[in-house]
């Protein structure tokens, strides 16, 4: 059930509030009946809440909330009817054929008038009989999602809302202290020699249950240096319970870098595809959530038995010891224990520390936190969803002890292998929440979903409403919600909670609550064909085009008519004459398909649709009645490449928030009209007449986000002016772009010159393309000219306060850096890529008025290739706050004496390809220095905190001291024939060194080699010479103490050879 009755209805209870409001009933001569209808959900609506506890593991309630969320969603149906009768009669076209009152409309629309009436009785009869039902259920009042979401309420359904959610707690995967203990004996095991090891293919096993953290373990070990260096080819495969036999040998085949398209789709191709990838390579494969020992033995086995190196070894990880046996795994399995009590309170602890609940008063609650973390297992993704709901619930003993005595723990009516855990957390959660995170189980794993396109799909399917000007925003605080309480965790690659994903473990629940109402189609379902046609779904996800008995394809989906979300990221096969005339209820539509345009011309068919993405490189032309789909919020087009043109009647969807473009793509004339726009991506600023240009965007004021392309094409700053952005009050992100004038080498294109008309040009239309005061970010990209812009040059024009980031790329011909920005309050974050044309930062940049930078935290300037000199007086202060600064491609001969004195807070400098600079030294605060490619350096001293320390090729380097805390070190030279003299006064505890094959023989060589002493006060030294593209090939490791220990892959022999 992605519905949950309570909130569903909330959002029904505000819809015919709406239709009230606007006399949309009058106009359609059935008030009478919208009234009957608000009235019934009304006396529903008590006992809503109760229907959905009980739903779950009441067999004889599911029945009868079936036919409920039926029935809500036929009345959603008929609302929209309304409104899209109502939007006619106020169209132009209406108007413009006299029908302008309501009974000519209605005489005009009998038909449509009279079905939308008899469907509402119906449906008022449907909800006479539930009610009727009810009454043999004994529902009790259990509160409403609009108690829960009023504002008294509020507090007791979700926790203090004032709270910190997000950023202020520790969200580490801790498996328990022994997992580096557990990572050393795994690697020892796997990379153990001798004439007693046989060098044939050997498979080991993690083996554990599910959320112990057996998938961490096998990362640790994937990415451990030992593993890395000793084998040429490393795969990770994510099998899962059910797995496609050709989807993994294709996946194995790209993970061994071989070619998977050319071998198709049969398995002896394939088979031979991977031999070839794999021959004679000495590979460590990964087998991530095995449940079938048929992955290995039935799939893989064969081609790598046959074709790998000998020494080539397989690491499994499964739940059960039967599938370890199956695929004669070494023994003893390495078992992954629950964590020890300790480790698992101090788990819990991480997750439960806020803002307003700290380390002192959560160790008062030891005695209650003990037996919750008992019954949790002590598993560590079980502790880590208690944590969040304690957090969420508040750090008062009553509510740690009503969550230790729900009766929840032990419930008896739920498939053993869903987590109780999950189960309490969800149960603890307000009914707005529950059905956003079971909608967010239903997102195919195979594809990244940014936190805004979720957001989308969650207002289109009515699960976000209220306050129109609002719903992104709320949509983005029910997302950070379940990032609280660990139920989707941040994918660190990305910034700012961008992407999540979800456990397995948490999905499952989620799946087995929703299995009623929706189907995920995956590699190896048993039967994906049977369970369409054996039920009808609203909800599909589909990321397979395999079944047992046959190929899914486009007419497979037909007899799903009430589908109300379709997400497809696979390439579904369809056919000349396949339409979207069965899914007429679509709300979402996303879909991926290359054949997918024979389905345009019935696009218009989806009158309920609210948000449609369609990634489609092949699509060229929509089709010109797309403008009928009048409910449309979010249309992203931005994956279908070759659209050029977009149709006229794009301007009639009145509703859209969002619209993504191509880079080509040319808008009509007319958009001014679509004043809800929210997010606008990628609009090209084509001055032709038939087309829109800059001046149309001036009346679009709800503005969150605009990407403007092409700005070179403005032939007038007066235009630039039409577009009022300086008064567009709500806009957070604006980027600019035009057509870059530099080449690869970062420098100006000499066929391309700029001229100075061109020049001043430009400089006048950005000038009126002046930002609101409220812009958050802003990124310039390809200007060409010479000044910068002048609401840059000075705060007092435009008071930017609330700008956090500015990102410059390609800057042709500015000569210099804008004086203004060191007096924006909130700055943290500069960023200039490629400005060839500046030689010279000058005191301006930084202003001698007090506070220059008050806020930045980072500061990278890249590709200024002809950048000399940087000055910075001491006195001057500046930058309190600044923690990274990089700087890369550039002439800089010395750093200024004000960055050391004033830049306190400095922690990361990164420097690469600095040609001119000959020392780096009195930094204080400096803990990570990395240094590439730097030709002049001759000295680095005087860094009494650093603590990490890598440079490559640095051939000049002579003196590196006064480095007193330094714990690690890397260096990289592969034409480095000895370790340089000042590396015997190094004290680090790590150090990493990537050189040629002779010097490793020579450190290989021990006590009796030339290079023994040169590091003899260091630890642990991990050292590697290539061999083509495997930079690991070859390795030394060393530890020294009591027993010193050296391991290595060479000999004099592997030298010669």
């Amino acid at each position: 059930m992605a519905m949950v009755l309570d909130a569903f209805a909330s959002y029904i209870g505000d819809y015919l509030k709406q239709v009230v409001q606007d006399e949309l009933g009058t106009m359609l001569g059935v008030s009478g009946e919208i009234n009957k209808l608000g009235d019934k959900l009304l006396d529903l609506k008590n006992f809503l809440a109760d229907a959905d506890k009980r739903n779950i593991t009441d067999e004889t309630v599911k029945v009868w909330v079936g036919q409920l969320k039926r029935t809500m969603y036929e009345a959603a149906d008929i609302l929209d009817l309304c409104q899209l009768k109502a939007m006619e009669k106020r169209g132009p076209s209406s108007v413009e054929a006299g029908c302008c009152n309501p009974l000519l409309f209605c005489l005009r629309n009998l038909f449509h008038a009279r079905e939308i009436g008899t469907r509402i009785k119906a449906l008022n009869q449907r909800l006479d009989n539930i009610k009727q039902r009810s009454a043999a259920f004994n529902f009790i009042n259990l509160g409403s999602y609009e108690d829960c979401h009023s504002s008294n309420a509020h507090a007791s359904c979700q926790g203090n809302p004032s709270r910190e959610t997000v950023g202020d707690f520790d969200r580490s995967a801790v498996v328990g202290d022994k997992i580096e203990e557990d990572t050393k004996a795994l690697v020892a095991l796997i990379m153990r020699k001798g004439k007693e090891v046989n060098d044939d293919i050997m498979v080991f096993a993690i083996v554990g249950v599910g959320g112990v953290g057996k998938t961490t373990l096998a990362q640790k070990v994937f990415n451990d240096e030992a593993i890395q260096g000793g084998f040429i080819k490393k795969i990770w495969l994510s099998v899962n319970q059910n797995f496609s036999e050709v989807e993994l040998l294709k996946r194995t085949i790209i993970g061994a870098d071989g070619n998977a398209q050319l071998a198709g789709n049969a398995k002896d191709a394939l088979h031979r595809a991977l031999m070839q990838a794999l021959k004679d390579h000495k590979t460590f494969l990964v087998m991530d959530d095995v449940w079938d020992k048929g992955a290995w033995e039935g799939v893989l086995k064969i081609p790598f038995a046959n074709a790998a190196a000998s020494g080539s070894r397989v690491l499994i990880t499964t739940r059960e010891g039967r599938v370890a046996q199956g695929v004669t795994a070494i023994q003893p399995y390495h078992h992954v224990d629950t964590l020890a009590p300790d480790d698992a309170w101090s788990l819990l602890k991480k997750q439960v520390r806020s803002s307003e609940i700290d380390e002192d008063h959560i160790n008062t609650l030891m005695d209650i936190g003990l037996k919750i973390i008992q019954k949790c297992g002590c598993l560590p993704l079980a502790v880590k969803v208690m944590g969040g709901l304690l957090r969420e619930r508040g750090g008062l003993r009553r509510d740690w002890q009503q969550v230790l005595d729900d009766s929840k723990w032990s419930t008896t009516k739920m498939p053993d292998e869903l987590d109780h855990t999950v189960y309490i957390s969800y149960e603890y959660m307000p009914s707005y929440l529950k059905q956003c995170f079971l909608y967010y189980s239903l997102l195919p794993k195979s594809r990244n979903f940014t936190i805004d396109e979720v957001v989308e799909m969650w207002i289109s399917e009515g699960f976000i409403h209220g306050n129109s000007n609002d719903l992104e925003e709320l949509g983005k605080k029910y997302y950070k919600d379940l990032v609280s309480r660990n139920l989707i965790e941040p994918d660190k690659s990305y910034a700012n909670l961008w992407v999540c994903s979800m456990h397995d473990v948490v999905r499952s629940f989620a799946q087995y609550m929703t299995k009623d109402e929706a189907l995920m189609a995956k590699d190896g379902d048993n039967d994906i064909l049977a369970e369409l046609s054996s039920q009808n779904f609203l909800r599909l996800s589909i990321e397979t085009d395999q079944s047992q008995s046959g190929e899914l394809d486009w007419k497979s989906l037909q007899a799903q008519q009430s589908v109300r979300t379709l997400i497809s990221t696979i390439q579904i096969k369809m056919m000349p004459g396949d339409s979207l005339v069965n899914f007429s209820s679509l709300r979402t539509l996303h879909i991926e398909s290359a054949d997918m345009a024979v389905l345009l011309e019935s696009l218009h068919l989806l009158k309920h649709l609210r948000y449609l993405t369609l990634v489609n490189a092949g699509i060229s032309v929509l089709p010109e009645n797309i403008g009928k789909m009048k409910l449309l919020q979010f249309l992203d087009l931005g994956g279908c490449t070759k659209l050029v043109n977009l149709p006229d009647s794009i301007v009639k969807l009145g509703q859209l928030r969002l619209l993504s473009l191509p880079q080509a793509s040319m808008v009509p004339r007319g958009f001014s009209g679509l004043t809800n726009m929210r997010i606008l991506d990628k609009f090209r600023a084509h001055m032709d007449g038939d087309w829109c240009s800059l001046d149309e965007l001036g009346p679009l004021s709800q503005l969150r986000f605009l990407e403007l392309v092409q700005l070179e094409n403005v032939s007038a700053a007066s235009f630039a002016a039409n577009a009022r952005l300086g008064e567009k009050m709500h806009l957070i992100s604006l980027i600019m772009y035009c057509t870059s004038k530099l080449g690869d080498d970062g420098l100006v294109k000499e066929k391309e010159g700029v001229s100075e008309e061109e020049q001043q040009r430009i400089e006048k239309v950005l000038d009126k393309l002046c930002p609101p005061p409220g812009v958050e970010d802003l990124h310039i990209s390809g200007y060409f000219g010479r000044q910068l812009l002048s609401w840059m040059m000075s705060t007092s024009m435009v008071p930017l306060n609330n700008l956090k980031t500015i990102l410059f790329y390609d800057l042709a011909c500015c000569t210099q850096l804008p004086n203004g920005l060191c007096q924006l309050p909130s700055l943290q974050v500069l960023q200039v890529c490629r400005a060839p044309c500046i030689k010279h930062v000058g005191t301006g940049f930084l202003q001698a008025a007090a506070a220059s930078f008050p806020r930045l935290n980072v500061l990278k300037l890249f590709d200024m290739v002809e950048w000399e000199e940087w000055e910075w007086e001491e006195q001057v202060q500046a930058m309190p706050r600044l923690e990274e600064l990089v700087l890369c491609d550039c002439k800089l001969r010395h750093f200024p004496l004000g960055l050391a004195s004033n830049a306190s807070s400095l922690k990361i400098l990164g420097l690469q390809h600095v040609k001119q600079l000959s020392y780096i030294e009195s930094f204080p605060s400096v803990v990570d220095l990395t240094v590439i490619d730097c030709p002049d350096l001759e000295r680095i001293t005087s860094l009494p905190n650093l603590q990490k320390l890598a440079i490559a090729k640095w051939p000049k380097l002579k003196v590196l001291e006064r480095i007193a805390s330094l714990e690690s070190l890397g260096l990289e030279d592969y034409t480095m024939e000895e370790l340089p003299e000042y590396m015997r006064d190094i004290k680090a505890r790590h150090l990493q060194l990537f050189c040629r094959l002779l010097l490793l023989s020579a450190i290989a060589a021990g006590q009796s080699g030339t290079e023994w002493d040169k590091f003899s006060q260091v630890e642990h030294v991990k050292a590697y010479a290539r061999d083509g593209d495997n930079q690991r090939k070859w390795y030394v490791l060393c530890t020294r103490g009591d027993n010193c220990k050296l391991d290595s892959n060479i000999s004099s022999s592997t030298v010669f050879e």
